[in-house]
């Protein structure tokens, strides 16, 4: 019992790490009202392990604060990646192919409005809506189901359980 929370730990944490890792080393796309935000691609993880959900959380923290986020940001942002999540791994038996809905789906509806009236960005709600969708499909569903895809063919060997 107690092998399976330090895996589930190890796991969480190896997944924050490379989600803060990935929007530092591509921070020019990974903020903004236009971004491509590489790491949400790691959203799909919840299809093969719940540790990814308190990962993605706190990997997505961690980033938004070292990038230098408003204090909303970190919070609506962070939340919207766990929803997202949490979305990711009720979907996991219906279809692979449903694994990154949540994530596009909670970001494309919460962080426009955290750019727009948290960072004051002109654009109307609309655009934002569009251009956060538009980076949330290349990240979580292009991206996403490409890291799916290559995952489940070594899923024994990278998601055992204890």
């Amino acid at each position: 019992m107690k092998e399976n929370k330090v895996l589930f730990m190890s796991q969480a944490a190896m997944i924050a790490a490379i989600y803060v890792v990935l929007c530092i080393a591509f921070a020019p796309i990974s903020y903004g009202a236009i971004q491509v935000r590489v790491a949400e691609a790691l959203t799909i993880l919840p299809y093969f392990t719940p540790a990814a959900i308190p990962g993605l959380f706190i990997g997505c923290l961690i980033a938004n604060f070292a990038g230098g986020s408003i204090m909303i940001d970190v919070i609506i942002g962070s939340l919207a990646t766990l929803l997202g999540a949490i979305g990711t791994w009720l979907l996991r038996k219906k279809s692979r192919y449903l694994a990154p809905l949540p994530p596009i789906l909670t970001n494309t509806l919460l962080v426009p409005y955290v750019l727009r009236y948290g960072y004051g960005e002109p654009l109307p709600i609309p655009f934002l809506m569009a251009t956060v969708g538009i980076g949330e499909i290349a990240a979580c569903g292009i991206m996403g189901l490409v890291v799916l895809t290559v995952l489940n063919k070594y899923r024994k060997y990278i998601f055992r359980t204890a």
